[in-house]
């Protein structure tokens, strides 16, 4: 008969007590992700070690890596490191798992999303994300919950952006492929790098600026200490999942895992309401620290839009027309 993973436990801390050990002995597992630790992602991955504490009465244990610090500060090698089983688990977004599997990008396609109701539509269980557990899970990840960085907004300390012009020549910082191509189109001057590095590079102006969501990375990040003007343009949205080695999971019997999936929902759950509450009332947070924020109007968000559709149009297609079919389609019926 297959044990339990808590049933496996129970019988080591029995062999190690009879052994006089006289110590109860936990499963401690690894966690890392790409932010530090004053995020909501960091909180996220917090609640999900204290609710997984909670299931197992002690005999799980996690230990929670901020800044990729296991990957050695690159947050794109986090997800490979889990899928090889050389790490438990990793929560980041999608866009930094688009050099393993490119049909992440989906998500962030430029202006795919206005609001939170489509984006819930398309992670809902049995929507359109589940083809994506599907792919993930043969790269060796297994998805337990998604949760939210958010829509991200651009920074820099040259100029307001109000239009696709004002973009043009600025050194921009971005966390993805799929982001080369999307300053590319608006002529600006695109540099990839990791998110460890880039407070440093707006410091000592290697970069002007970069674009991240509010309520997750530029409030707690404290970007707005090195950047003095924001665009609220939501031009891209970006989840983050929480993931587990495949090959630890499905070590463990069909109640342990459900019980993971269980536990990485309510985390999940807890990271979305935190995140998307520092996002509404992060423009006056940051007005009160001295940024210049604007807010396009309807007009200039679609000149945005429109100065953005071929690298729309580019990457629709290497993910796949059917699966951005279906993720419009889920948006439509959220409408």
């Amino acid at each position: 008969m297959q044990r339990t993973g808590w049933g496996r436990l129970a019988l080591a801390t029995a062999l190690v007590s009879s052994l006089g050990a006289g110590t109860a002995l936990a499963e401690t597992l690894r966690l890392s992700h790409n932010t530090g630790d004053g995020t909501t992602w960091h909180q996220g991955a917090e609640r999900f070690g204290e609710l997984l504490a909670e299931r197992t009465e002690g005999e799980m244990a996690l230990r929670v890596f901020p800044n990729a610090q296991l990957a050695g500060g690159d947050q794109m090698r986090q997800a490979d490191m889990v899928g090889r089983g050389a790490l438990d688990f990793v929560m980041t977004s999608a866009i930094n798992v688009t050099p393993l599997v490119q049909e992440m990008a989906v998500f962030s396609l430029p202006y795919l999303y206005e609001n939170y109701a489509q984006v819930d539509a398309t992670t809902a269980d049995g929507g359109p994300a589940e083809a994506l557990r599907d792919i993930l899970r043969e790269k060796g990840i297994e998805v337990l919950a998604w949760g939210e960085n958010g829509f991200r907004e651009v920074t820099n300390n040259t100029r307001p952006i109000r239009s696709p012009e004002d973009m043009r020549g600025l050194n921009m910082r971005v966390a993805g492929p799929m982001y080369i191509d999307v300053m590319n189109a608006l002529g600006a001057n695109p540099q990839q790098m990791q998110w460890t590095e880039t407070m440093t590079a707006l410091q000592q102006g290697v970069v002007d600026g970069q674009e991240n969501p509010i309520g997750a990375v530029i409030i707690p990040q404290q970007v707005y200490e090195v950047q003095s003007h924001l665009t609220a343009w939501h031009y891209s949205y970006d989840p983050i999942f929480l993931g587990m080695s495949r090959e630890k999971f499905d070590a463990y019997d069909a109640d342990t895992q459900a019980m993971l999936r269980e536990v990485a929902a309510e985390a999940m759950d807890y990271q979305r309401q935190i995140t998307r509450e520092g996002t509404e009332t992060g423009i006056a947070f940051l007005r009160e620290k001295g940024m210049e924020v604007y807010e396009p109007t309807p007009e200039e968000l679609e000149a945005f839009r429109t100065a953005t559709q071929p690298a729309f149009d580019q990457w629709a297609e290497r993910v796949g027309p059917d699966l951005v079919a279906s993720f419009r389609e889920a948006i439509a019926q959220a409408d």
